[in-house]
């Protein structure tokens, strides 16, 4: 008779090697561009606690006295994320490439982590006109809004942009739907210069009146995969055409809506610009004089995700009022 062997299962469990604290740095290298001379310029490295355990900095220690160092001090929960900061004095010409050593519980060995740039006699720092950042691109906007387009229009938005790293750049947009398309001058930007994208909307190409929506993603170069936070948001609203003239036309009037008009209001199309919005319309075809109620819920938790102003796009037969936006204040 053979016999299975059983081992206990809490002799298995001593013999597991204990998780030990994990220091994870999600970019060890941060290339932070150029600054002036003596115009002090800061990398900040986001990093993790990728494990259950507390995790302790015991010190930052950089090469050089001419880096200062910021960490949190006290104890770092399991999963918890933190910055670790290192901030070069900019007191020498040139390019510089600073390192520093994590010390922690994590391990008897440090993590490093470098920043890197360059210091320049001259420089004026255009950083404040594109707030918006797309690795070390510049933008001065992240979506771009086409409104009151009629079918036919040929028409263009501009996104400024400024290489603020030190590698020439080569911007261009992925993903571009039918109707857009777009042109970099100058096609290259060196480290330091700034550029525009020209993004024209052909109306003809549009699938059908009302708001539509896409996203296109900022590349720094040919070649670069689509980024998530590269994102730009694209919105068009194509207006309906009037080709007949109506002797009596309807006229929506917003309290409640109402029709003030002589015909009938037709109510062709409601849209939202945003998410987090709910809306019921209780009838599209009004008689006139005949009134009706907009229901609209806001849910604040997903309000306060999204990036552009929450509203709604209403499409009518009115020839005065084709389109109608409502803003949403939620607070």
């Amino acid at each position: 008779m053979k016999r299975k062997l059983i081992i206990p299962s809490l002799l298995l469990l001593a013999t597991l090697p204990v998780a030990a604290q994990k220091l994870v740095v999600e970019q060890t290298t941060v290339d932070v561009g150029r600054t002036g001379y003596e115009h002090p310029i800061t990398a900040v490295f986001k990093c993790r606690n990728k494990s259950s355990k507390k995790l302790r900095i015991s010190q930052v220690k950089p090469d050089c006295y001419c880096v200062a160092a910021e960490y949190p001090k006290g104890d770092i929960a399991g999963g918890e994320q933190f910055q670790i900061q290192l901030t070069y004095n900019a007191r020498q010409l040139g390019h510089f490439n600073q390192q520093a050593a994590i010390v922690s519980n994590a391990s008897s060995k440090p993590v490093y982590v470098t920043m890197k740039g360059v210091v320049l006699e001259r420089y004026v720092d255009l950083s404040a006109n594109y707030p918006v950042a797309m690795g070390e691109l510049r933008l001065d906007k992240n979506d771009l809004e086409f409104d009151d387009v009629n079918r036919g229009d040929q028409l263009v938005q501009e996104l400024h942009l400024y290489n603020y790293g030190s590698q020439n750049m080569q911007p261009n947009l992925l993903h571009l739907p039918p109707y857009l398309t777009a042109v970099m001058q100058p096609e290259k930007l060196a480290p330091g210069e700034e550029g525009v994208m020209t993004v024209r909307l052909n109306s003809s190409k549009l699938h059908d009146y009302g708001l539509t929506q896409t996203a296109v993603y900022m590349a720094s170069n040919i070649g670069d995969k689509v980024r998530a936070d590269h994102e730009i948001g694209v919105s068009v609203v194509l207006l309906p055409s009037f080709l007949k003239q109506v002797k009596n036309p309807p006229h929506i009037q917003l309290s409640d809506i109402v029709n003030t008009g002589e015909s009938v209001l037709q109510i062709s199309s409601l849209q939202m610009f945003t998410n987090g919005l709910k809306i019921s319309l209780n009838k599209s075809y009004l008689q006139p004089g005949e009134s009706t109620k907009l229901k609209i819920t806001a849910y604040r938790s997903d309000l306060l995700k999204v990036r552009t102003r929450p509203r709604i796009l209403m499409i009518t037969n009115d020839p005065q009022k084709p389109k109608v936006t409502i803003t949403i204040n939620a607070k």
